[in-house]
């Protein structure tokens, strides 16, 4: 059994009696955008402490009945993840599209990972761990139901999500709910590509943190999003795409943009290398941060995590030292970034994000070969794909 295994847990399963027709749903996967339109079903899965892991159920998708003390709304007792499922090649003719909804494997990238960061995210916040094996077993139950929402089009997949919520009606605080409801969601998801594909603009939160030392920066809880609204929204002020976060107590170095796990390109052609800020507690461990750093070497592009301050990376733009700078996490996989800016200055990476500008050439060839193992153009040599249906 996998770490984090237990007993198996059972899923009562109740399909959908009026699911969306086909020619709708068709109709609704042409531009699904990004966590607009949902399947037919959703996974719930209860805990207590007298019963722990109990009532699993696949059931049709729709509004929950919850009581307007209960503790998530109170206090942000929640935890979540995201990841994607794939439509691959039928056949095993890798780079051939499958030429209909039904055909071609379809798979999950990580899902064991995504695993534990839950577990992780669910212990930092006082929740119950729920079991890796479970976690899977949710989403492939999920995925396999409603398997003709997994998009065929190019670039296109079913984004997943399973959330965790604090039930007790109680408004006292002296300790944790003592019950929880986790679900699992997904929706079909277009190419996520902040900016359409063009380098971003990004502002220096200088005003905001993000996380501190001892915070809940490394786990995955939504009361950590609510408080990067405030700092996103200066950063569109300033006419920049996305926030950069740095860290919380000398506001000098460099940590997260927005929601994913930053990288910098140092030199070029072939002796271009990557560095990523180290995990120290404030950032999110990244699935696709961690596959980059395993990825990258067997392409000839040495990796490290290192610490960079913002006067080293304004200095190594403007000495050339620095090439190519992205941003990557789960939706978006790989993004470009093209220029900084803040209340003291800014500066250009690379080409700038102007028109004609685009993602450099290592920030280019991460990104297609990641999602060529993602989609199966590719072989994976990692054991990262693991069927679902």
């Amino acid at each position: 059994m996998t770490a984090g295994a237990s007993p198996e847990i059972s899923f009562a399963v109740h399909p959908a009696p009026d699911p969306v027709p086909a020619a709708r749903r068709a109709e609704l996967m042409e531009a699904p955008g990004f966590g607009r339109v949902f399947t037919d079903h959703m996974i719930t899965l209860r805990w207590t402490q007298e019963r722990g892991w109990h009532d699993g159920r696949l059931e049709p998708y729709g509004p929950l009945r919850l009581e307007p003390a209960t503790s998530v709304f109170h206090y942000a007792q929640e935890v979540f993840e995201g990841l994607k499922a794939y439509r691959q090649p039928s056949g095993g003719d890798r780079g051939v599209a499958p030429p209909d909804q039904d055909s071609g494997p379809i798979v999950a990238f990580r899902p064991f990972a995504n695993a534990a960061r839950f577990r992780g995210s669910a212990r930092r916040l006082a929740m119950p761990e729920l079991p890796d094996d479970t976690f899977v077993r949710a989403i492939e139950l999920l995925v396999s139901q409603d398997r003709a929402w997994v998009p065929a089009a190019a670039d296109h997949s079913l984004y997943l999500r399973p959330f965790m919520i604090a039930t007790d009606t109680s408004l006292g605080v002296s300790k944790p709910s003592s019950s929880y409801l986790m679900l699992v969601i997904a929706c079909p998801v277009g190419a996520h590509f902040f900016g359409g594909g063009r380098p971003v603009s990004v502002w220096l939160a200088g005003d905001y943190s993000r996380a501190a030392p001892g915070g809940t920066g490394a786990a995955k809880a939504g009361g950590n999003y609510a408080a990067g609204f405030a700092a996103q929204r200066q950063a569109l002020e300033h006419g920049c795409d996305q926030v950069v976060w740095l860290d919380a107590v000398e506001h000098r170095w460099v940590e997260e943009m927005g929601g994913m796990n930053m990288f910098f390109v140092h030199g070029s052609g072939s002796r271009a290398r990557i560095t990523t800020p180290p995990l120290t507690g404030t950032l999110l461990p990244g699935i696709t941060r961690d596959a980059l750093l395993t990825l990258a070497p067997d392409l000839g592009i040495p990796a490290a995590e290192e610490p960079i301050s913002v006067a080293q990376w304004r200095d190594g733009c403007r000495d050339g030292e620095i090439t190519e700078v992205f941003a990557c996490g789960t939706a978006a996989v790989v993004t470009p970034v093209g220029t900084v800016r803040s209340a003291s200055g800014g500066w250009t990476v690379g080409q700038g994000d102007g028109a004609g500008a685009g993602p450099g050439p290592v920030t280019r060839r991460l990104r297609q070969t990641l999602t060529g193992i993602q989609f199966g153009q590719l072989p994976d040599p990692y054991g990262w794909i693991h069927k679902i249906c």
